[in-house]
């Protein structure tokens, strides 16, 4: 049983470790938390109901996963490809334009959410 726990443990401590990794190593993966904390904060101040959580936090994780899944691939492509070649640069693009495209789903729903509340706050001071 104790080999069990250790495995989990293991498991875990490794997937925080990449975790860890893509947060120091990887400039737009700070700039998407950046962005994140300032999503939750404006849905705190905004009140944004339990559904708009949902769908803001599940954009936030997609575009988390999109970054790290683009770190890996580049990561293993520039292990095995030291070197230029053109099918290991339509990877490292194909993968970082899965990024964007979570990216600009995220901000479309962003925009859906938000700009009502921020409407109605602008009609309140006019």
């Amino acid at each position: 049983m104790e080999t069990y726990f250790k495995k989990r443990y293991n498991s875990f401590k490794f997937a925080f470790r990449g975790l860890n990794s893509a947060l120091r190593s990887e400039p737009h993966m700070r700039l998407h938390v950046l962005l994140a904390v300032g999503v939750v904060v404006a849905g705190f101040l905004f009140g944004v109901t339990a559904t708009e959580w949902c769908l803001l936090v599940g954009c936030m994780g997609v575009v988390f996963m999109a970054e790290i899944f683009n770190t890996a691939i580049e990561t293993v492509v520039n292990l095995v490809s030291p070197d230029f070649h053109p099918l290991a640069g339509k990877a490292k693009d194909l993968a970082a334009g899965a990024v964007l495209a979570a990216a600009i789903m995220a901000a479309v729903v962003g925009l859906i959410i938000f700009l009502p509340y921020v409407f109605s706050l602008v009609n309140n001071y006019l």
